[in-house]
């Protein structure tokens, strides 16, 4: 029996899947199975798979879905002690697996083992940090205020825990893994490994109606978690929670590509921000948003991003991430 089954969920991936399928490959603990969900790619997906040869990669094929149906699929496949999953644009770095399964391995009480994670381009370029968390042992309040866990490709997760809380919520569009981990910190401990080991690619594909289904999983999700009995004391921290969501959302909207027709969406986040936050007013952030919203909707998108390249520091509005609320201290 593998120590880990390895679950890919891919629809349409073929730019990418080679690199993510030889970035597990590589990895430097072997004892493990490969499962590829494929959701009925019409590219040339599964030709691209067909041409890996090692006895450790399966594939199944199911029609189209979700990617928390797809990742339950995965599971229902699986026979190691431990299930990692990773999206097919995604890589890791060859000692991830190896890494997460010794941290769980010395600490018998966490279900799940986690990772510092970088942002990549569509060519796999090094764009910024993402989460660099490192909280260990019951993180269910870390997690209230904000997901530091940051993708789906990250953690490696005990099987049993997993079938215990039913896998990941096949109802929800957008924002399964954070579901997952809520329901998951509700009841065991966490423990970080700390290093990046998951590079996550960021591509120039999200549209508005994304960012609506995003908003609206999160906001569900936050009325779910602050339900739990476990949250019966901590309802204060809602409000922090609800801000951190639309500082995340407001940055999400004003990524490329530059999109005119997302402006009264992000001027509602922005104002969303304000209302829960008013102490970002005296932040340079939110001017730098409302300087970046105008300059999107006076100038052609090709000028535009010309204009944020020369001066990256008047435009960058990654910066919001430093007024997410981990924490009250």
């Amino acid at each position: 029996m593998p120590k880990i089954s390895v679950i890919i969920p891919v629809y349409n991936g073929q730019k990418t899947i080679k690199a993510t399928i030889e970035s597990v490959l590589q990895q430097t603990l072997s004892d493990f199975e490969l499962i590829v969900i494929n959701a009925d790619s019409s590219d040339s997906t599964l030709n691209i798979i067909s041409q890996i040869e090692d006895p450790r990669l399966q594939v199944f094929t199911y029609p189209k879905a979700n990617v928390a149906v797809n990742r339950n699929r995965g599971v229902s496949h699986a026979i190691g002690e431990f299930v990692s999953f990773l999206d097919a644009d995604d890589l890791w770095t060859t000692d991830k697996l190896e890494a997460q399964y010794k941290a769980l391995l010395e600490n018998p009480n966490a279900a799940i083992a986690y990772s510092f994670t970088d942002a990549i381009d569509e060519n796999g370029r090094f764009l910024r940090k993402c989460s660099h968390a490192s909280w260990t042992g019951d993180v269910y309040l870390k997690l209230l205020l904000d997901d530091f866990i940051g993708s789906g490709s990250n953690v490696t997760i005990r099987k049993d825990t997993f079938t215990e809380i039913s896998g990941f919520d096949e109802t929800l569009t957008n924002a399964q893994d954070t579901d997952l981990w809520l329901r998951i910190a509700a009841q065991h401990h966490f423990v970080a490994v700390t290093k990046v080991q998951i590079l996550y690619r960021i591509c120039g594909d999200s549209m508005s109606s994304n960012l609506l289904g995003l908003e609206k999983s999160n906001l569900q999700i936050i009325e779910r978690a602050f339900a739990c009995k476990k949250a019966a004391q901590l309802q204060h921290l809602k409000r922090y929670s609800i801000a951190n969501l639309y500082k995340y959302l407001s940055y999400k909207s004003l990524e490329v590509p530059l999109d005119k027709r997302k402006t009264i969406i992000v001027i509602r986040y922005l104002w969303q921000v304000v209302i829960t936050d008013p102490y970002i007013l005296f932040k340079p952030v939110i001017y730098k948003a409302l300087l970046k919203l105008v300059a999107i909707n006076i100038l052609p998108s090709k000028q535009a991003q010309k204009l944020f390249n020369k001066f990256p520091n008047l435009s960058n509005t990654s910066t919001f991430f430093g007024y997410i609320k981990s924490s009250l201290d």
